[in-house]
């Protein structure tokens, strides 16, 4: 290929003057094509080249190969006598790179979408599978550097806390609820550091936060002008637990009055066999704890005496021991209805039923499914046993 047959997918600004191809890369040689530049610090423009050196600039990957830039780029002298800089190097396009860059304009956009959409560790799991080789680091350093300035003062916030370290170190996250983005990182959750911080901030006029003690004696303390709210996240959250908790504990109420307080083990799958059998197991330390309750032990004795945590013999006494399965959410709940669909319609195999929900943006395993097709196969099969046992004679 000759020279001038490279400007079609040159860069603009860019005089590409040959191209090596090797087995996982390529390079591309290039320089620019401006005759001067302008100095950065007066503004004026010279043609007067003291030395040249090279930029490597990575760019996006072609045909399955990562792709460099070599830039051969020139220094000038600065013709101002008044001009404190002598030598200044030549700037790039801002389409091809800013200055101290080592990514082309067009893969730090990449970059700074793959961190924005993913994250740190995920994101960098996908770059290198397009053969962008950024760390996790550097995804987050771009996020950083692209971050838009805060705009004005911040009056809504919301504050909780995140872990730097799950189950060892946690902080605290200042969220401008206004604009929808993070402000600040305090490095611990105590209320004095929280505190501190808003008082440091007096416009602020409404403080966000969980139902927690340490975050709303931080805000009376911090801000007494702002008003205190519980947010909605955390309110629907201990609303379903509440709700999922009462439910549990009376669960056994629940079935009796349904009439089935019998559990038939052929019935069940693996999975609930197994809790199933457990609950039996557990039956009779519940019983112990409640025979020693009713002749007026208390936890602390009870607990010496069956060796059992404060936790269980607390949780068999408020009736936590009434029902055999664990209420949890499944990673099955929001494709049922699809699941569902497709059972209705004939398609009774648990590996196909896997695979269209996973076309259809379902992330879990294949067992998940195929436990949820055993079962409803022993339900319609004691459906059918059943209405065969209800039939009128003479049918």
């Amino acid at each position: 290929m000759r020279q001038g047959s490279y400007q079609a997918v040159s860069p603009a600004g860019l005089l590409i003057e040959a191209v090596t191809t090797e087995a996982d890369h390529l390079l591309i040689v290039a320089r620019p094509t401006a005759p001067d530049a302008a100095c950065p610090e007066c503004g004026l423009r010279s043609s007067q080249v003291h030395s040249r050196y090279h930029r490597r600039l990575m760019d996006l990957p072609s045909h399955g190969r990562v792709v460099h830039l070599r830039i051969q780029v020139r220094r000038f002298r600065c013709t101002s006598t008044g001009c404190a800089r002598r030598i200044f190097g030549e700037p790039l396009a801002d389409s091809i790179a800013p200055r101290a860059a080592r990514r082309t304009a067009r893969l730090e956009g990449v970059v700074h979408h793959l961190g924005i959409s993913l994250g740190g560790r995920p994101a960098a799991s996908l770059a290198r599978r397009l053969m962008l080789p950024v760390s996790r680091d550097t995804l987050l350093r771009v996020l950083r550097r692209r971050a838009s300035v805060a705009a004005g003062p911040v009056q809504v916030i919301g504050i909780d806390d995140f872990a730097w370290k799950r189950g060892q170190r946690y902080g605290t996250v200042m969220c401008d609820l206004e604009q929808r983005r993070i402000i600040d990182l305090l490095p611990d959750r105590e209320p004095a550091t929280v505190a501190a911080w808003l008082a440091d901030h007096p416009e602020i006029t409404v403080v966000s936060r969980d139902r927690g003690a340490g975050y709303g004696q931080a805000a009376s303390k911090g801000a007494p002008q702002a008003v205190q709210v519980a947010d909605r996240w955390h309110l629907m959250e201990n609303a379903s637990t509440a709700f999922l908790e009462a439910v549990r504990r009376s669960m056994k109420g629940i079935r009796q009055v349904l009439g089935s307080t019998v559990i038939d083990p052929a019935l069940l799958t693996c999975a609930e066999r197994i809790q199933y059998e457990g609950f039996l197991r557990r039956q009779d330390d519940s019983q112990r704890i409640k025979a020693l309750a009713e002749a007026g032990k208390s936890i602390k004795q009870i607990t010496r005496s069956t060796g059992r945590s404060r936790k269980l013999v607390r949780s068999v006494l408020r009736g936590g021991d009434g029902d055999v399965f664990r209420c949890r959410q499944s990673i099955l709940e929001p494709h049922i209805a699809k699941l569902r669909a497709e059972w209705d319609a004939g398609c009774r195999n648990g590996a196909e039923l896997w695979r269209r929900l996973c076309a259809a943006g379902f992330m879990g395993g294949l067992r998940v499914v195929t436990e949820w097709t055993t079962r409803q196969r022993r339900s319609e099969q004691a459906d059918v046993g059943l209405a065969r046992k209800l039939r009128p004679l003479g049918c």
